[in-house]
């Protein structure tokens, strides 16, 4: 009896053992994977005009990159899809608490995603509540209930497919989820040290998976302006992600989001040799890398890697995905409802002063009576079309449920505010009531060379009534020295201001430039 017992125990350890070997151990061929990613796609539902680029005359929309995902699993091996956070935002995403997204992903058939900063701007309750529509995981792999080591999100997931095993990690890095919308949106959860979570999970799913990719959503803020990849001075580096690939043994393949910051081909960790590559976001491009692993060591032998743009006028529209659009619109006609017109396309610029970025600081002062306005570029997420504008138009070009403010603020105040903006950590301040000149060939802190109102220069001593968005107020993108200044009152959302205007204005033209002039250009 005890032999018995003996032998069958050996059994159940040997069949355990050998669950644990990645299924290449059995092959004797080597095995091609095909790994599709997005990053950053933001609820960006539709095409723009790609006028930055030569051949293509339409570029994105979330039914053409299904197409483009559908036809690549048509013709690929052992495809998989991955996403790396940042899918909400815009106007239909705010009405479903983030629903719609979700649903899109479903019908185009992810994997797994990790969760951006972006998924809580309708506070962790609701991601909480609506990432349980997704038929696929939704990692974070270092998101934990405050003061507890209770997760907030599943950590890693194996998926099997054609014999492969992948082990997926999520992770939202600590300077990402800093820059929440608001605060109190994230307040629940603790966001703890990704190297730390990232080492736990890979020492977990090594021995038992043919490769381990991680998603991660960190590093740099992307530049809110649709053509950034045609501009030098707006590419992100992704050193947070080769820092990380560096400090944890045995990832093989890394998807970052949140930079934007796109990787026309794999970059390689020297030491570890993960394999990085990133998009530039707003579902523009469909991130692509095949691998090919050895059949006797497992490991990856060759590769290729690229971005594949999702050229709009050669795919056809995915006829689920606009029939799912179209069902949500018809839920929330009011969003259709044209509010005004422009008699030019306003488009968005980061580091410069830009038609879009003067509208809104225009309409903080007309809505609030404040004397001056500031509108931070990030919070800018699309460019308005040329004629009719819709509600939706407004609510994805400003799409937070976040109030404006008017606050006291004194000139030297004020002057370090426009340091700060100098610096461009986060793109150029867009402003209203004052005119600046100022230098970036100075060192950072030492760029203003002068800001006047009504042509007179402005003293330290001067106080002004500043209107702003609330996460500027709280001291967020780096504006800590909003803190000191004293709260007058506070309004509505900035899309509801930005609705009201159109409505009252009719026609909108482009507005007064040559507010802030930079000497160094």
């Amino acid at each position: 009896m005890m032999k018995t017992i003996t032998r069958s125990v050996a059994t159940i350890l040997l069949i355990a053992c050998s669950a644990a070997i990645p299924s290449h151990a059995d092959s004797t061929e080597d095995k091609i994977v095909t790994l599709l990613f997005t990053n950053d796609m933001e609820s960006a539902y539709e095409s723009v005009p790609a006028w930055w680029l030569d051949d293509i005359e339409r570029i994105g929309g979330i039914a053409e990159l299904t197409t483009l995902i559908r036809e690549i699993r048509q013709s690929e091996p052992n495809v998989f899809l991955f996403d790396a956070g940042d899918i909400f935002t815009g106007a239909l995403s705010r009405l479903t608490d983030g629903a719609l997204m979700f649903e899109f992903m479903i019908t185009m058939g992810y994997d797994a995603m990790s969760i951006g900063n972006h998924e809580f701007d309708y506070g962790e309750a609701k991601l909480l509540w609506q990432k349980n529509r997704a038929p696929f995981p939704v990692l974070g792999a270092n998101l934990f209930f405050k003061d507890t080591d209770f997760p907030y999100s599943q950590p890693h997931t194996i998926i099997e497919r054609g014999g492969i095993r992948i082990g997926i990690i999520g992770i939202l890095g600590q300077d990402a989820a800093s820059t929440a919308v608001a605060r109190d949106h994230i307040d629940e959860l603790d966001v703890t040290d990704p190297a730390a979570a990232v080492a736990r999970s890979v020492a977990e799913l090594r021995k038992e998976v043919d490769l381990i990719v991680l998603l991660t959503h960190m590093g740099h803020t992307a530049p809110m302006q649709t053509d950034a990849e045609a501009d030098p001075r707006l590419a992100r580096d992704i050193d947070a992600d080769i820092a990380l690939a560096g400090a944890v043994e045995g990832i093989d393949v890394l998807f970052g989001g949140h930079a934007d910051a796109g990787t026309r081909e794999p970059v390689v960790q020297p030491e570890t040799g993960t394999l990085i590559m990133q998009t530039f976001g707003q579902a523009t491009y469909l991130g692509y890398l095949q691998v090919t692993l050895d059949a006797v060591t497992g490991d990856i032998k060759a590769y290729d890697g690229r971005l594949i743009p999702v050229d709009t006028m050669n795919l056809t529209p995915d006829p689920e995905i606009v029939a799912k659009n179209e069902r949500y619109q018809e839920a929330f006609p009011e969003i259709m409802q044209v509010v005004g017109e422009t008699t030019a396309r306003f488009n968005r610029k980061y580091f410069d002063e830009s038609d879009i970025g003067n509208l809104i600081a225009d309409i903080m002062v007309h809505a609030t009576g404040a004397e001056i306005g500031l509108m931070h570029p990030g919070g800018i997420r699309k460019d308005l079309p040329k004629g009719d504008v819709r509600v939706m138009d407004i609510l994805d070009t400003s799409p937070f449920v976040d109030n404006v403010l008017v606050m006291r603020v004194n000139g030297e105040q004020l002057k370090r505010v426009l340091e700060q903006s100098f610096s461009h950590l986060r793109g150029l301040m867009q402003v209203s009531g004052i005119d600046i000149v100022y230098d970036t060939s100075r060192p950072i802190g030492q760029r203003l060379v002068s800001v006047r109102r009504d042509g007179r220069d402005i003293a330290d001593s001067d106080t002004f009534d500043v209107a702003v968005s609330g996460i500027i107020a709280r001291g967020g993108d780096h504006y800590e020295m909003f803190v000191e200044t004293t709260r007058l009152r506070e309004l509505m959302p900035l899309s509801d201001l930005m609705i009201a205007y159109f409505r009252e204005t009719g026609v909108v033209a482009i507005p007064r430039s040559g507010r802030q002039t930079d000497l160094a250009n």
